[in-house]
């Protein structure tokens, strides 16, 4: 299992130490009414923004038993790369391998912690918001003239061009699905789209070829 941020051009960012726990809080918005002769009513108004949030560590040094990967950021930089997504104006996506957890998401909050005794190590605790569309209909309205006003749409925009991954020696569909997409179990899809490019077997693809990601 692995943590991963994703940014809209396609750089993933790995957490070198997996959290002990994650929380997701999910909430439904509810209107409360007053009448006069009946008392108060609940009126449902849909789901509120699921909230995702987990603490770890940045770790200064490499230990095999609980670091996820050998080369690991140094733990100044990779607060610094936090900070990157916490001021970025286009959501992430956040991935837990091995999971059902692959969703769009603003990062909303971090706090940094240093504990004497562990020089160099970097805890922090992190929350994330999931990120929906706005999508608003039309709204006709008269006016001089009979003309319509129509409602303005504003989105954030996640459109980019497609990433172009380079097939390298001792790469199969499998692993470059595992690295780029955060599980092994997706490679039919880049099969799919790459299918003129590979042949008919999938498990014949040479060093140099050019893969389109899903």
């Amino acid at each position: 299992m692995d943590f991963i941020l994703k940014d809209g051009k396609g750089k993933s960012f790995w957490f070198p130490v997996n959290p002990e726990e994650v929380n997701i809080f999910r909430d439904k918005g509810m209107e409360t009414v007053t009448l006069l002769s009946s008392g108060e009513f609940d009126l449902p108004q849909g789901e509120k923004v699921k909230e995702i949030s987990f603490s770890s560590f940045f770790p200064q040094q490499y230990d095999e038993g609980y670091c996820r990967y050998m080369n690991i950021p140094d733990p100044m930089e990779a607060m610094n790369q936090l900070n990157l997504f916490l001021l970025s104006k286009t959501p992430l996506r956040f991935m837990i391998t091995g999971t059902g957890v692959n969703v769009p998401v603003w990062v909303t909050s971090h706090k940094t912690t240093l504990r004497g005794g562990e020089t160099g190590d970097v805890y922090f605790d992190l929350t994330l918001r999931t990120w929906r569309e706005l999508k608003v209909g039309k709204i006709a309205a008269a006016s001089k003239g009979g003309s319509s006003v129509t409602a303005a749409r504003n989105r954030a925009d996640l459109k980019t061009s497609p990433k172009i991954y380079t097939v390298k020696s001792g790469d199969s569909l499998s692993k470059i699905a595992k690295l780029e997409l955060g599980s092994s179990a997706r490679w039919n899809e880049i099969y799919k789209l790459n299918k003129t490019v590979i042949g008919k077997d999938p498990n014949r693809i040479k060093p140099g070829q050019k893969l389109v990601m899903p």
